[in-house]
């Protein structure tokens, strides 16, 4: 095992550069053995381990080790592990993984559309709940929340193994290539959700937390432009209530979908 005891070592550097910009440089960090395990079982070994002294200690962190002995591994002292695991707390182990490259092929099953959702813990709820929902593809547009920063992935919980997504992407482009239903979820004046048939391919669109989904995608939402119906989706609230968070809107709407889904099979 290695050492970086160093902020002036160069290898840590790179580190903290990474961690300040991952898409730049096509790397990520995962913090945590349950991120890291999650990664060893669906995607395989990292490229490096980094592990902090106290975390060395804890019998999680070195049956992961045991996991990866042919991977290269840094020992850090805890103060400089704590500015690469960027929380007062780290769970004492980081991963550095190749961020996936991104799908390309063309959608034709239900996906998640992403419009400037910027907390990173609502993009990694959503992400956690598309995965769970059995959803494979996510989309994320301008001005999302990274899919691939440390928040991010913190707040998927693995989810990011498996799913394909995509960043940076032109919604209305996408949505008008998309053979299924479009549905924008909007905070009023949309139709009832749960008057939706939902048991072709869907591509769920949810907006930014203050703004929703903006004029321009819910405009091209509603065009009828496009190669198939789109849509305009409102969740039905209690009087009184305006909104929902955003990542609570999805679980109901995917979840819907899925229940519809599942009883369709039955019936057949």
């Amino acid at each position: 095992m290695k050492i970086l005891a160093s902020r002036d070592n160069p290898t840590f550097k790179a580190l903290r550069a990474l961690a300040a910009d991952p898409r730049k440089h096509g790397r990520t960090l995962l913090d945590g053995p349950h991120l890291f395990a999650a990664y060893l079982d669906k995607v395989g070994p990292p490229l490096r381990v980094l592990v902090g002294e106290t975390g060395a200690t804890h019998a999680e962190v070195r049956a992961l080790l045991q996991r990866c002995a042919d991977v290269e591994t840094f020992s850090l002292r805890d103060a400089l592990f704590r500015e690469l695991a960027g929380v007062e707390t780290p769970l004492g182990i980081l991963a550095e993984i190749a961020i996936p490259a991104t799908a390309t092929a063309r959608v034709a099953a239900s996906c998640v559309l992403l419009d400037a959702v910027q907390d990173a813990g609502n993009v990694g709820a959503i992400l956690r709940t598309a995965a769970a929902a059995g959803i494979r593809d996510v989309v994320l547009g301008i001005g999302c929340a990274g899919a691939w920063t440390p928040k991010v992935l913190r707040a998927g919980q693995g989810a990011h193994f498996d799913l394909a997504i995509r960043e940076r992407v032109d919604l209305p482009a996408f949505l008008h290539d998309y053979a299924g239903t479009g549905i924008a979820t909007v905070a009023r004046e949309g139709t009832s959700l749960y008057e939706f048939d939902l048991t072709g391919p869907v591509a769920w669109i949810f907006g930014n937390e203050g703004a929703g989904v903006s004029e321009k995608l819910c405009a091209a939402v509603s065009s009828g432009t496009a190669l198939a119906a789109r849509r305009l989706a409102t969740i039905p609230l209690a009087p009184g209530c305006e909104s929902l968070n955003v990542a609570a809107a999805a679980a109901i709407c995917l979840f819907e979908e899925r229940r519809q889904k599942l009883g369709r099979m039955k019936q057949t």
